[in-house]
């Protein structure tokens, strides 16, 4: 399952990281995370490098009913 932008914020929000935090773990560039949580275009393979920073740092994410994030550790 790959993440939506909403994912990308409510994880964020989860974990106390700012917009910059998470571009700098991911690797990826400041204006991509903000563009994706504002849901504009964003490249697969920056999608992907943002899902497994967060992925990493203990967030799973779910898609059943509604969009969900679960913070299993903290940073």
């Amino acid at each position: 399952m790959r993440i939506v932008p909403e994912h990308c914020k409510m994880a964020r929000a989860g974990l106390g990281l700012s917009v910059k935090d998470l571009s700098e773990r991911a690797g990826v560039g400041l204006n991509t995370v903000i563009r994706f949580e504002n849901g504009a275009d964003a490249r697969s393979s920056s999608i992907d490098k943002i899902q497994k920073a967060l992925e990493a740092l203990g967030v799973e994410f779910s898609n059943g009913d509604a969009i969900g994030v679960r913070v299993l550790r903290a940073r």
